[in-house]
């Protein structure tokens, strides 16, 4: 069986005789699953060192993927004139075609990138857009829906192309429950993600998506709208036994040796044995 059929068989609950294992950022030879994402535009150039098509920078003190500064909607006014980047911009999907073929036989993932609610917040600044959520709905939206614009002209772009899924990366969850309220995201947020996840399905892909922290009031919500692939990678968040006696079976989940705590700290032995309590409970 190959990696491609390994990991279908897996999503879509057919037993597969072992299960697929996702590699990240090395051995990634060795991955089931493997992934890439769409090239900036070419003819764009920053107007400031680290700063991306989208207008903010981002700030590194190490080698992490660092943070965003200067966010170009902090100002509402300046919502007027900014340009947000072109997702039909040539380039950007040229190297796709040859990637799919030299990773035939692996289940192949296109990565929208930081999506959704944490690139608006990039966009209008963290704090502001938060407050624009809680005060002026609207305004909140006009920024979200620029973002969601870009990332439906990739997924319609990519829609002929030979992939499995389609990633989205949108982290909602704190140590204790999510940024907002589950009344709020399910007003703004599950409607537009449920229009997404569908475009995905229309062009014969499944939706994988990646949210860190405690995300536990929207896991019903995020598998009634279409996710078919869910990755937790802080399970110890939940309580690995607690996420697999309420979901299990409705979702398929990328669960990490939790990131916070084993993988960090663990043993050989924990390790192996944090991962056979995964598959077990999962």
């Amino acid at each position: 069986m190959t990696s491609l059929e390994l990991t279908q068989h897996a999503i879509e609950f057919r037993g597969p005789p072992r299960l697929p294992v996702l590699y990240f950022n090395r051995d990634t030879g060795q991955s089931d699953v493997v992934s890439t994402g769409c090239a900036p535009a070419p003819n764009v150039r920053p107007a400031t060192a680290g700063q991306t098509e989208w207008g903010y920078a981002w700030r590194r003190l190490d080698g992490t993927m660092g943070q965003p500064e200067n966010p170009p909607l902090a100002d509402p006014a300046s919502l007027a004139a900014y340009v947000p980047p072109d997702p039909w911009a040539p380039g950007r999907l040229t190297h796709v075609p040859d990637w799919a073929a030299a990773h035939a036989g692996k289940f192949r993932r296109f990565g929208l990138g930081i999506t959704g609610f944490n690139q608006a917040t990039f966009l209008r600044g963290f704090e502001s857009f938060l407050l624009d959520l809680a005060a002026d709905a609207a305004a909140a939206a006009r920024v979200l829906d620029i973002v969601l614009a870009f990332e439906n002209a990739l997924i319609e772009r990519v829609a002929g192309l030979p992939l499995e899924a389609v990633g989205f990366a949108d982290d909602w969850g704190t140590q204790h429950g999510l940024i907002v309220s589950p009344a709020a995201w399910r007003k703004v947020f599950r409607p537009r993600y449920a229009e997404q996840f569908e475009r995905v399905h229309r062009a014969g892909k499944k939706v994988w998506f990646h949210s860190c922290g405690d995300v536990w009031d929207i896991i019903g919500d995020l598998i009634d709208i279409g996710v078919d692939v869910l990755e937790l990678l802080q399970p110890d968040v939940f309580g690995i036994e607690r996420l697999g006696g309420e979901f299990g079976g409705k979702v398929c989940f990328c669960c990490a040796v939790d990131h916070q705590r084993v993988a960090l700290t663990g043993t050989r032995a924990e390790v192996f044995a944090y991962v056979r309590r995964l598959r077990q409970a999962l």
